[in-house]
C-alpha cells in the first residue's frame, strides 16, 4: 500500500510538472501589429479559369498586398526539357518590385497547390536520381536569376517537406539528403537571403523544418473536409501554436517564424469549377472567414500570409465580393 501511494504521488507530481511546463510554454504575447501578406499562384488562377495577370495586378493594386509568397512551379519554369520559361515569374517579381512589395519565392519540387509535388510531363518518366539533377538545375537558374532583386526577402525551399503523410502518392518519402543538398545549393549561390523551411501547423512536428532553415513557416487550416465525416473543425487552440513555437525555441534556438499559409478558402475534394457555389460558401462562409482571422491573431505570429486570394477574386466575379472586400480592409488597415 505504501509503495502504491508513493507511485501515485510521484505520478501526480510528474503530471503537474508537465502541465505547468505546457502552460508556461503556451504563453506568448500577441503582437500589437500583424503584417499581412498573401500567397499568389499562376497555377491556382489557371485552375479557376482566370486571367492570372489581371488577378495578380488586382492583388497588388486593389487589395493592396505588400508581402507576397510566389511559387516557381517546375512545370511552369521548365515545360520542356532544357526549355526554360521565366516570363511569368519575371512579370510577378518586377511588378512587385515596382511597388516595393516584399517577396518570398518558393522553389523546389514540392510547392503550394495540389498535387503538392509538381513535375512536368516530360520528367515523370525519369528516375528519382535523374529528377533530382534536374530540380537542382532549375533551382540554380532561379536563384541566379532572382537573387539580386531588392524586394526578395526569403527563399522558401520546398513546401512542408516533412509532411510525408500528405500527398504521399504524389511525393513519396522525404529524401532528407536531397533536401539538404537543395538548401546547401541555395546558400552557396546566395548567402545574402535567408532560407525558409515550412511545416504543417495541424499535423507537423516542426523540429525537422525548424532545424533545416534560417527561418520557419507554418500553416493554419481551421476548417477541413473529409468525404466520410464531412466538415471537420480543427480542435487546436491558438495557444497550441504558441506552445510549439516556444518549445522549438527552447530546444533548437530562436528563429524568425511566420504563419506562411492561413487558409481562407473552402477545402474542396473536386475543383472549385465543379462545385456548386452554395457548397463553397457553406464550407467557407464569411463568418468562418472572420473566425479564422480572429483565431490567427492569437497565435503569436507577427507575419501572416493569407491563402485564397485567387478564390476571393473568382467569387467576386460570381456575385460574392464579400471575401475580397473583407480581405481588402485587412490589407489596407496596416
Amino acid at each position: 500500500m505504501k509503495v502504491f501511494k508513493k507511485i501515485l504521488k510521484v505520478s501526480i507530481f510528474v503530471f503537474l510538472t508537465l502541465l505547468a511546463l505546457l502552460l508556461v510554454l503556451s504563453v506568448r504575447k500577441n503582437p500589437e501589429t500583424i503584417f499581412y501578406g498573401a500567397s499568389f499562384s499562376k497555377l491556382r488562377s489557371d485552375e479557376l479559369g482566370l486571367d492570372w495577370e489581371k488577378v495578380y495586378m488586382a492583388v497588388l493594386d486593389d487589395l493592396g498586398v505588400r508581402k507576397l509568397r510566389l511559387s516557381a512551379h517546375w512545370p511552369m519554369v521548365e515545360p520542356e526539357r532544357d526549355n526554360f520559361n521565366f516570363s511569368e515569374l519575371d512579370f510577378q517579381i518586377r511588378e512587385a518590385e515596382k511597388r516595393e512589395v516584399g517577396v518570398i519565392l518558393s522553389i523546389g519540387r514540392r510547392l503550394p497547390d495540389w498535387p503538392e509535388c509538381h513535375v512536368p510531363g516530360w520528367a515523370k518518366s525519369l528516375s528519382w536520381e535523374e529528377q533530382k539533377e534536374r530540380i537542382l538545375l532549375v533551382i540554380e537558374k532561379l536563384v541566379t536569376r532572382y537573387k539580386n532583386y531588392e524586394n526578395l526577402q526569403y527563399w522558401q525551399v520546398e513546401n512542408e517537406p516533412f509532411l510525408e503523410i500528405f500527398a504521399k502518392e504524389h511525393c513519396g518519402d522525404l529524401d532528407q539528403d536531397f533536401l539538404k543538398k537543395e538548401i546547401d545549393l541555395v546558400k552557396r549561390l546566395d548567402p545574402k537571403h535567408p532560407i525558409l523551411v515550412t511545416d504543417s501547423g495541424n499535423l507537423g512536428l516542426w523540429y525537422g523544418a525548424w532545424r533545416s532553415g534560417d527561418a520557419f513557416g507554418t500553416s493554419v487550416y481551421m476548417y477541413l473536409w473529409n468525404p466520410e465525416l464531412g466538415q471537420i473543425k480543427s480542435v487546436y487552440l491558438p495557444s497550441f501554436y504558441k506552445l510549439k513555437t516556444n518549445l522549438m525555441t527552447l530546444l533548437f534556438g530562436k528563429k524568425e517564424s511566420l504563419l506562411i499559409e492561413l487558409s481562407l478558402e473552402p477545402w474542396l475534394i473536386a475543383p472549385a469549377l465543379d462545385n456548386p457555389i452554395e457548397v463553397q460558401i457553406d464550407r467557407m462562409s464569411l463568418d468562418k472567414f472572420e473566425e479564422v482571422i480572429v483565431f490567427a491573431r492569437k497565435t503569436g505570429f507577427v507575419e501572416q500570409y493569407l491563402w485564397g486570394a485567387e478564390w476571393w477574386y473568382w467569387m467576386k466575379g460570381r456575385g460574392h465580393g464579400e471575401y475580397w472586400e473583407r480581405a481588402k480592409i485587412l490589407f489596407q488597415s496596416q
